[in-house]
């Protein structure tokens, strides 16, 4: 686990990322599942059996997906009829099909993509719910659902730190031009409880170029490894896993099994006739890991996290957006805000 510690008023001397092009190891792009009104959990019948929804948590399914796996789980799952079939096999699935199998079921995964050919496995991964709904559009109800579900995950997570689920605590630092007040949360929201170690750093505490600097801990999850490993847990507890693509919802209903789960994020969209879903199109540039780069930053120019298995870079959101071209011009505009950042750092 990474030495998080740092004493008040210490300079904290951080290395600055090397953000050259020759440096780029790979760049992936990826569409979020994003709904306006947030993630859908909920149930409902289809002919005698039991559908129960779990998708479209835009930029947070990595992060929420414990969360809302459990509500889904506890809607969902009768242990009379313990014979389930999950829909997906990224992170959400992945852990709706390891609850279920702690509560005795017995779980067959059909998904199109396996790891590592997810929209999870090319998410930054910082945890941390962001881009997950509009402000405006939300109810009350879906923000108590949103809460609940970010503390049940924050808290599973926490118990995979360090058990080579490639989850770690990492000091992130969000830079800005003015008086931070938002992020990563407000202080009257129940996020803020979710938030280790924050602070406001003054100038004499840090290297970077922006003059208002706040600093917090979270974990990273390097998503091949997180991924690779839940596989093989619910394949070890005993799930199936069938590759398959489902061409309407007329073959989900002739599925041998009596409670099924739809962690199809985006796909349930076409499937399930869901109008709201939509993708925003993420790219991340990928460059060669650093290992004294220990952190994240969080600016308007877009973000770096610092993972072992490479330097994610990205800020991208292109809503309605389906192509997974990468967008020369987004990746320039990437690289250019980067070298800005990491640029004014003083590492004299």
């Amino acid at each position: 686990m990474r030495d998080l510690g740092h004493a008040p008023r210490e300079r904290v001397r951080l290395a600055p990322v090397i953000v050259d092009e020759s440096r780029i190891i790979r760049i992936d792009v990826g569409l979020r599942p994003f709904r306006p009104s947030g993630f859908r959990v909920e149930r409902e019948a289809l002919g005698d059996k039991v559908l129960a929804h779990n998708y479209g948590h835009g930029g947070g399914g990595i992060t929420l997906s414990w969360g809302s796996a459990k509500q889904a789980v506890d809607l969902g799952f009768d242990s009379s009829k313990p014979d389930c079939a999950v829909l997906g096999c990224g992170a959400v699935g992945l852990a709706t099909a390891a609850l279920l199998q702690q509560r005795g079921a017995r779980v067959r995964i059909y998904a199109k993509d396996l790891p590592p050919n997810t929209t999870s496995n090319v998410a930054g991964a910082q945890w941390w719910p962001a881009s997950v709904y509009d402000h405006d559009v939300i109810t009350d109800a879906y923000r108590a659902q949103h809460v609940e579900a970010a503390r049940f995950a924050y808290r599973r997570y926490q118990g995979m730190v360090g058990g080579g689920y490639g989850v770690e605590w990492e000091a992130n630092y969000n830079l800005s031009n003015r008086p931070i007040t938002t992020y990563p949360s407000r202080e009257d929201s129940p996020m803020r409880a979710l938030v280790a170690n924050q602070r406001d750093l003054g100038h004499e505490e840090h290297n970077f170029g922006a003059p208002y600097v706040r600093r917090f801990d979270t974990m990273m999850i390097e998503t091949p490894l997180y991924l690779r490993r839940m596989e093989a847990d619910v394949r070890l507890a005993g799930a199936e896993i069938v590759v398959r693509e489902f061409a309407d919802v007329a073959q989900v209903r002739a599925l041998p099994e009596r409670t099924i789960f739809n962690c199809t994020g985006l796909g349930a969209g076409a499937l399930f006739g869901d109008r709201e879903i939509m993708p925003v199109r993420g790219q991340l540039v990928i460059l060669l890991p650093q290992p004294e780069v220990d952190y994240n930053v969080i600016a308007s120019e877009g973000y770096m996290f610092g993972r072992r298995d490479g330097i994610v870079l990205g800020g991208t959101f292109d809503r309605g957006e389906w192509s997974l071209e990468p967008d020369p011009d987004a990746i320039a505009g990437i690289i250019r805000g980067h070298k800005h950042i990491f640029g004014a750092m003083d590492v004299a």
